[in-house]
C-alpha cells in the first residue's frame, strides 16, 4: 500500500510540473497598433456652458509593452469674464509626449494606469469683448465699453504631467480618464491686456500653473501582435 501511495504522489507531481511548465510557456500576445479616440468631456461641457466650445482627438502608438507615444490635437473657444473686462480666446493646440503603463496586466488583459509627460503649444486669437474703467470706487465703477479688438496669431508653450487610467471595456475599445498638472513656459499677451485663457491649457493664473482633465473613448487598430 505504501509503495502504491508513493507511486501516485510521484505521478501527481510529475503531471503537475508538466502542466505548470505548459501554462508558463503559453504565449499571450498583445496587440501593437494605433489607438484613436475623442475627448467626451469637451462637447459635454459645451452643452452645459454656453461660453465654451471645444473638440479634441486623442491618439497613441505602442512602442514597447508598457510605453506609448501619445498625442492630443484640439480646438477650443472660451469666453472669460474678469472683474473689469471680458475676453474670448479661440484657437487650436497640440500636445505630444509619452505614456508609461504602471499597471501589471494579468494574462491577456490590456488595462492601464498611466503616467505621462507632454510638451504642448497653442496658436490662438484673443478678442477684447468689453472692459470696465476702474476708478477705485464702488460708487463709480465706470462705463462698460464693448470694443471688439482682436489680437491674432498669439502663441503659448507649456508642459504637462499626466496621470490617468484606461480600461478595455470591449475588445480593443477603451474608456479612459486623466488629469494633468500644467506649467506654462511662455504666452503672448494682446496689446493692452493680459491673456486669461489659452486653448488647451485652460485658465491662466499668475502662478503660470493649472490643471486639465479629459474623459476619452478610443479604439485600437491593431497592426500586429507580439
Amino acid at each position: 500500500m505504501h509503495k502504491y501511495f508513493t507511486s501516485i504522489l510521484v505521478l501527481f507531481f510529475v503531471f503537475q510540473g508538466f502542466g505548470q511548465q505548459k501554462k508558463d510557456s503559453t504565449d499571450y500576445k498583445t496587440a501593437y497598433g494605433i489607438r484613436l479616440g475623442i475627448d467626451l468631456s469637451k462637447p459635454i461641457l459645451g452643452l452645459i456652458d454656453k461660453n465654451y466650445s471645444g473638440f479634441e482627438v486623442v491618439a497613441d502608438y505602442r512602442l514597447r509593452k508598457n510605453m506609448y507615444l501619445a498625442a492630443e490635437i484640439g480646438n477650443e473657444s472660451n469666453t472669460t469674464t474678469d472683474d473689469y473686462f471680458a475676453t474670448t480666446a479661440k484657437g487650436s493646440y497640440a500636445k505630444v509626449g509619452v505614456n508609461i503603463n504602471a499597471y501589471q496586466n494579468w494574462l491577456d488583459m490590456n488595462n492601464e494606469i498611466l503616467v505621462g509627460f507632454r510638451y504642448a503649444f497653442s496658436n490662438f486669437d484673443q478678442t477684447l469683448n468689453s472692459y470696465t474703467i476702474n476708478t477705485g470706487s464702488d460708487y463709480f465703477p465706470g462705463d462698460l465699453n464693448s470694443v471688439g479688438a482682436t489680437s491674432t496669431d498669439l502663441k503659448a508653450h507649456w508642459a504637462e504631467l499626466v496621470l490617468g487610467v484606461k480600461a478595455e471595456t470591449l475588445k480593443n475599445l477603451y474608456l479612459g480618464f486623466s488629469i494633468s498638472y500644467n506649467i506654462l513656459f511662455s504666452v503672448d499677451d494682446p496689446q493692452g491686456f493680459k491673456t486669461l485663457y489659452v486653448p488647451g491649457f485652460n485658465r491662466v493664473f499668475e502662478s503660470k500653473t493649472g490643471f486639465g482633465f479629459n474623459y476619452t473613448i478610443s479604439y485600437t487598430i491593431p497592426f500586429f501582435k507580439k
